[in-house]
């Protein structure tokens, strides 16, 4: 498939996990992906007929070298069609908010909602030109039903899930979707962090029985960021192996 071909892409915290498995789909159906991450993603076993996936080092929460970084691509490439932010982090996990230390809680905000905030500024511009873009953001059920022990990652993610839903209406007649993914537990890298225990109790809300994948997350959000999700803003799809049912 060809659904990308001679559109550009950024993927935020694309060097691993979700966000890798989305950057290798976008780049297969034919986009010029660049990823930005605090890791250095390596994505070699995908290089063909000149094309590869572009890697630059860039903390989400940096403001200066985001928009840096966003300004050379599309100085590179004279556009920007697709930002996918599936930059975060889980914060700690079994732990009540009398325990939870006022820094962990802002550190998982800077990243999974402030982040997001900076991201989607950074990007506006050249969309509202070109009329025409794609925004997504990697959100969780847990934002949406609250996940007990981890408060500042639930708490981040029902305010990207906010985020979505008021940008997405801010701009929903100017040929640009603001769209948002809320996925129960995926086998990610991420997640090997997780107390056993949590991530026993999150898997067992869902009726499938069974974590969900990175290549599941990526048909979907391609979908999201082409261009046949045309009447598609401001919403959070579910992706939760039936925990979601509304």
């Amino acid at each position: 498939m060809n659904r990308f071909k001679g559109q550009v892409a950024v993927i935020v915290g694309g060097a691993r996990g979700i966000g890798k498995a989305i950057a290798q789909r976008l780049f297969n159906e034919g986009a010029e992906v660049t990823v930005f991450d605090v890791l250095k993603g390596d994505f070699s076993e995908l290089e063909n007929n000149h094309r590869t996936i572009k890697t630059t080092l860039v903390d989400i929460t940096d403001e200066a070298t985001l928009n840096e970084a966003v300004k050379n691509v599309i100085d590179t490439h004279d556009r920007l069609d697709i930002l996918v932010n599936s930059a975060g982090i889980v914060g700690p996990t079994s732990t009540k908010i009398l325990e939870y230390s006022l820094a962990d809680f802002q550190k998982v905000v800077d990243i999974n909602l402030t982040g997001a905030f900076i991201v989607t500024k950074a990007v506006l511009p050249q969309m509202c030109n070109q009329k025409f873009g794609r925004i997504l953001h990697l959100a969780s059920i847990g934002g949406k039903e609250g996940n007990p022990g981890m408060v500042g990652y639930a708490s981040s993610k029902s305010g990207l899930m906010g985020l979505v839903k008021g940008v997405g209406k801010e701009y929903a007649d100017s040929g640009i979707t603001v769209n948002g993914i809320a996925p129960a537990v995926i086998a990610t890298p991420m997640n090997e962090d997780t107390a056993p225990e949590m991530l026993q109790y999150m898997t067992s809300k869902i009726p499938m029985g069974r974590l969900g994948t990175t290549d599941e997350v990526a048909a979907l959000a391609c979908w999201i960021v082409s261009k046949e999700a045309s009447f598609n803003t401001g919403y959070v799809f579910d992706l939760s192996g039936g925990r979601a049912t509304y």
